[in-house]
């Protein structure tokens, strides 16, 4: 009886009276209780309004029954495809709508509709993958600053390929914790590079150095994000690192003498091809020919097998317990040893080793004394 009067007056009542009259309405038909054939009549009217000329009252139907899980699925899917005003009230809100539905709205373009499907709570990686594959930066970031956005590995590398060289883009992504080590690290390189062209270009410092000094920096932050890692996260990293050409025996050495032995064991293990426990095994041979070994089938350069044999060998003698800086900073007890240790060597040999030796300990001294100084202060 109640909705048959409210038909009768809705066809001439103004358009901000219908709207709440409109809200009223879904609100009863939501949480009242009402009788089955007053249910059956209530859905019915509802679905009648999404007729109604007025995007009020579209609205307003829309902004009640969007988050409830016992709305009506027919005028869901209606409201899903009204003027975008409208639609994206329901994209963002209503658990009822399936993820092929929302694939297909990312896939028509409409900037606003793909803006609401990217804020939903729990949106799922399917949806999300979508996004990321087509919709344009201003969406993509929207989906990154949504903590609640399931991002599969390959979502986040396909956002950093196509907008990582947009700074919000980047920062927003970085800011995400559970942003992939290879892709956290290949935005760092990416910005590496951006900031190396504007160095240059001021004149700031030539071309050389500042790409010798964004390497260095590279490395370290390499060996950082690394230790931060674990498991499958840290085989990705190094797989990534060896596809884009980074693995070298620089960066090896680096994190052996920074004390980040599980970054150390997956390099070889990628390079060398062989399981990650056997490469454990064969570092941990105390008598150091299975390392050398192992070395020599990762294609680390001779003229480098012998820094790496002091190092394994000190590492064994002493460890790393007590150095500060965890296992994202160069040791400078280690560094010293090897540098001592290895300087009897041939000069024609090592003189590249050495240089690089020589700058780790610089590194080491001034990462100790920093740290001295901040826990002094303190």
């Amino acid at each position: 009886m109640i909705v048959r009067h409210f038909l009768h007056w809705v066809r001439t009542a103004p358009a901000a009276e219908r709207a709440d009259a409109t809200g009223a309405l879904a609100r009863a038909y939501l949480y009242s209780d009402l009788s089955a054939d007053d249910r059956i009549a209530a859905e019915g009217a509802m679905i009648m309004l999404l007729d109604d000329p007025s995007p009020l009252v579209r609205e307003a139907l829309a902004q009640t029954i969007a988050a409830a899980a016992e709305a009506p699925p027919a005028v869901i899917l209606a409201l899903a495809g009204d003027q975008p005003e409208i639609a994206g009230v329901v994209l963002e809100r209503s658990p009822l709508l399936l993820d092929a539905d929302l694939v297909d709205m990312v896939a028509a373009g409409e900037l606003a509709l793909q803006t609401a499907i990217a804020r939903r709570a729990g949106l799922p990686r399917s949806v999300a993958a979508a996004i990321a594959e087509v919709a344009p930066a201003e969406v993509c970031l929207v989906l990154i600053e949504n903590p609640e956005a399931e991002i599969a590995a390959f979502s986040f590398a396909r956002l950093a390929e196509r907008f990582g060289h947009l700074a919000a883009i980047r920062e927003a992504l970085f800011a995400r914790e559970d942003l992939p080590a290879p892709t956290r690290q290949a935005l760092m390189i990416r910005l590496s590079r951006t900031l190396v062209c504007f160095v240059a270009e001021r004149q700031w410092l030539d071309e050389e150095r500042a790409q010798r000094a964004a390497r260095e920096a590279c490395e370290k932050a390499t060996v950082t994000i690394a230790a931060a890692s674990r498991g499958r996260q840290l085989q990705a990293l190094a797989h990534h690192l060896r596809e884009s050409g980074q693995l070298n025996a620089g960066l090896i050495l680096r994190a052996l003498l920074s004390g980040n032995f599980p970054l150390f064991e997956q390099a070889l293990a990628e390079l060398s091809g062989l399981p990650a426990d056997r490469v454990a095994a064969l570092l941990h041979d105390r008598r150091g020919a299975g390392a050398r070994a192992l070395c020599e089938r990762a294609g680390l350069p001779a003229s480098t097998l012998p820094a790496f044999a002091v190092a394994i060998d000190a590492m064994h003698e002493a460890g790393f317990v007590g150095d500060p800086g965890g296992a994202a900073q160069l040791k400078r007890r280690m560094v010293e040893r090897v540098l001592t240790l290895y300087q009897d060597a041939s000069a024609a040999d090592i003189d590249p080793i050495m240089t690089l030796l020589r700058r780790f300990a610089t590194e080491a001294a001034r990462e100790e004394a920093r740290l001295f100084c901040e826990q002094l202060a303190a």
